[in-house]
Parts: structure tokens; C-alpha cells; sequence
């Protein structure tokens, strides 16, 4: 048994993994609150204008709306995805990107995909210059590193292959010039609920699933190998918090008769990739071939096994003397099917995110080229985001962060292909099996 666990209960432990998300720093703070405070003098006219005339706590809100935050449940000033010290700096923590809302609603572990990381940063960094204070280091190293292109998505593979970079397998810090040469995309985070279900992480399945590989994403150079020893009891507990997180109920109402009729379509048209569901429920945990599945293959090329490899054979991909034996996963041939729990709340879908709604996935021929969601609309008749479509994107040279409203499907990376399983289908067979899906 692992240290700390023999003694602490795994639901207070879960409570604890929580608590250390909230209010815990484990990384050099991004900005300060005098920072957050004047983002508005960089926005764009009629909003820059409604912020000046706005009260601060008013003109927060409209900032953490912006950005994709989700108010901080003790402190709405303060947002869920940053820990805030005593002397009000502002700390990013994993909840960034896996803490979001559906209908305005705060869930557990829900992906954030309204996440304006690159936007934030950039208008971050204009801030400090007006008050001359230094840049962090998100603000540098995103200017050698896109953070994101969609609001929602992150380039958080690439993060993960530069900070290794930067390490030996025991994660003591080499110096090696960075590289110019990584294959920069986005991906949709993952709902939390589904790690307890999975075997491996990652869209490939590439990386063993355990507490130290939730803290890759701490390698920067204030973090030596002492600080990930230091922390290691922490991510236990923070890894029972995400193992205790259930799918949220779908809040609207169920047609049980087409449910149950979906559930007949989708156990012999689906349930061989994606499993069963219920009680009793089995998860393959398979990757589909590439091949068979024809989706954005951008991710399954960015990497290579030696890539893959470094990681595993880090001090991530072992726990105590024992290896975690993934040798067989560091050349995948295709992505890994996803388990379907709660699936109505983690829209986009596929793992680029660019496909926006249950029904799209349904009907591939019908999937939009351009699309941009509301700000929290939500689509309850095709499940998922509420998005405008386009065939192309606006014409004339749209600010960077409008730009990154926009999915456009036709991008590096982010192609919307693939999954034409559903073509084989009634249009009857769709209706039964969207509604099915809604009761996972």
C-alpha cells in the first residue's frame, strides 16, 4: 500500500485531493490580481467601454466570462481554475482545463471548452508592459509555443513533449535548446468521470494511468525532482478526487421508449469500441485503428515512440521499483474509443473537440465546416453545444481572440472526418440511439 493511504480513508482522501486543487499552488503564478483587474483596458470597443463604466466586482465577472472561468464556489470573485495566495497572485492548477459548465452550471470534472487560454495570456502580457512588471513564464514560453487555437482546446500534448524535453528520466533539469520542429494541435480535454474506467491515459492510450502522470504538467524549472517527491502524497489524494467523480445525470426529459429502443441499436451497432453501460457495464478500452476509425490523425503522427517512451520511462511511468509495462502502447495504430458515460455533458466531441453536438456525430454528412458556440448556450435537440455554422470563416482580418471563437474544421489538426459508423443507420435508428445516449 502506498504511503498515506493506509491511514486515511479514500473519501477523505478525495475531499482532500480537492481541497489541494482549490487552494493549493504548485506552480510559479501566471499573473496578480492588480493584473486580472485591468484586463478590460485591453478589450475590444463596445466591451472596453461597458467594463469602464461597470464596478469591479461586475467588470471581474465579465472578465472570468471572457476567459472561459468558472466562478470559485467560496468566492465568486475568484475563479475556480487558478489558486489565489494572501498576496492575491493567481496560480493555474489542473482545474484549467477540467473544470468547466454546462448551462452555466458548474460539474465536476466537466472539460473546460470555453477555456480562452491563449486570449488570457495575450492580454496578460499587454497588461504587464502598461505596468511594467516581468513576464511568468506562461507568458514567454507561449511565445515559442501556441497555447491554443479554439477557445476550449489546448495545445497540451506539445506542453507535455517540450517540458520533458527539459529532464532526465529522474527528472533532475537538463539544459538542451528547444525545438523547432513539434507538430503543434489542439485537443478537447477529457471528462474526469472516465478515469476510472480507463486502463491508460491519453486519446493513443500511450501513458500508464496513476498520480504521478498527473504531474507532467509541473516540469517547470522552479520544480525540481525533490518538489514532485514532496508533492507525490498530494496527487494521491488528487487522483481519489477525480476517481470518485460520477457522470451527471442528464437534467432534461427522456423518451424511455426510444431510449430503450436506442439502447438495443447501440449495444450491436456501438458496444464493441465504446462497451456497456449501466451497473453491470464493460469497457473494452480499445484503440481503433486509425484506419477504421478516420479521424483527425494529426494527433496519432505528432508523436513519436521514442517520444512516448521518454515519458514512460521517466519517473512518471513508475511507481516505486515496479514499471508499469507500456511498451506495446508507444506506437499506437489508432485512438482509444472512449467510454460513453455522461457523454451528453462533454460536448465538443472527438478528441480535437470539432464536432459540436450528439446529432453531428450522428450524421457525419451534416457536421459544420465553421462553427462558433454561444457563450453558455446549450443544444438539448441535438445534445450538446448551441453553435452558429458556416460554411466559411468571416471575411476581412478578425481580431486574435474573435478568431479563436471560430472552429474551423478545415485546419491542421482539426478536422471534423471520420466515425462514419453512424452512415450505416436508419434516420429511426439516430433518433432511438441520441436518445439513449442521454440516460449514460
Amino acid at each position: 500500500m502506498c504511503r498515506g493511504e493506509a491511514a486515511v480513508p479514500r473519501a477523505e482522501q478525495a475531499d482532500r485531493g480537492l481541497e489541494l486543487l482549490l487552494s493549493k499552488a504548485y506552480l510559479p503564478a501566471d499573473f496578480d490580481q492588480e493584473v486580472f483587474d485591468d484586463l478590460w483596458t485591453t478589450w475590444e470597443m463596445p466591451l472596453r467601454s461597458r467594463a469602464e463604466r461597470a464596478p469591479v466586482e461586475q467588470r471581474r465577472r465579465m472578465a472570468m466570462e471572457r476567459y472561459g472561468l468558472v466562478p470559485h464556489p467560496r468566492d465568486p470573485s475568484r475563479s475556480m481554475q487558478y489558486v489565489v495566495d494572501a498576496e492575491g497572485r493567481w496560480v493555474m492548477s489542473c482545474l484549467a482545463c477540467h473544470q468547466g459548465q454546462v448551462r452555466g452550471t458548474a460539474i465536476p470534472g466537466v472539460p473546460n471548452t470555453s477555456y480562452a487560454l491563449e486570449t488570457l495570456t495575450e492580454e496578460v502580457r499587454l497588461v504587464k508592459v502598461q505596468q511594467r512588471k516581468a513576464f511568468s513564464h506562461m507568458d514567454v514560453g507561449s511565445l515559442l509555443l501556441p497555447l491554443g487555437t479554439t477557445n476550449g482546446t489546448t495545445n497540451a500534448v506539445i506542453f507535455g513533449v517540450a517540458l520533458m524535453r527539459h529532464r532526465n528520466p529522474d527528472l533532475s533539469i537538463v539544459q538542451r535548446p528547444p525545438r523547432f520542429d513539434l507538430v503543434h494541435h489542439d485537443m478537447d480535454a477529457p471528462a474526469w468521470w472516465h478515469y476510472s474506467r480507463r486502463k491508460s491515459l491519453y486519446a493513443d492510450g500511450f501513458a500508464p494511468k496513476g498520480h504521478r502522470i498527473l504531474m507532467q504538467f509541473l516540469l517547470v524549472k522552479e520544480n525540481g525532482p525533490e518538489k514532485f517527491q514532496e508533492w507525490e502524497d498530494d496527487f494521491r489524494g488528487i487522483e481519489s478526487w477525480i476517481e470518485s467523480l460520477e457522470p451527471p445525470p442528464w437534467t432534461g426529459g427522456i423518451d424511455l421508449g426510444l431510449a430503450d429502443r436506442g439502447r438495443a441499436v447501440f449495444a450491436e451497432h456501438c458496444g464493441s469500441c465504446h462497451g456497456t453501460h449501466g451497473p453491470d457495464g464493460v469497457y473494452p478500452d480499445r484503440i481503433v485503428p486509425i484506419e477504421e476509425v478516420g479521424t483527425d490523425r494529426v494527433r496519432l503522427d505528432s508523436l513519436t515512440a521514442q517520444e512516448r517512451g521518454q515519458l514512460n520511462d521517466s519517473w512518471f511511468g513508475h511507481y516505486g521499483s515496479d514499471a508499469v509495462g507500456m511498451k506495446d502502447r508507444e506506437s499506437p495504430t489508432g485512438y482509444v474509443a472512449p467510454s460513453l458515460d455522461g457523454i451528453w455533458a462533454s460536448a465538443p466531441y472527438f478528441h480535437n473537440g470539432s464536432v459540436p453536438t450528439l446529432w453531428h456525430v450522428l450524421h457525419p454528412g451534416e457536421r459544420p465546416t465553421v462553427w462558433r458556440r454561444t457563450p453558455s448556450g446549450y443544444d438539448d435537440a441535438r445534445v450538446g453545444l448551441e453553435v452558429e455554422e458556416l460554411a466559411e470563416m468571416p471575411p476581412g482580418r478578425l481580431r486574435s481572440s474573435d478568431r479563436r471563437t471560430f472552429f474551423d474544421t478545415r485546419k491542421t489538426g482539426k478536422s471534423a472526418a471520420g466515425h462514419d459508423f453512424p452512415d450505416a443507420l436508419t434516420e429511426d435508428e439516430k433518433t432511438v440511439v441520441l436518445e439513449y445516449l442521454k440516460t449514460l
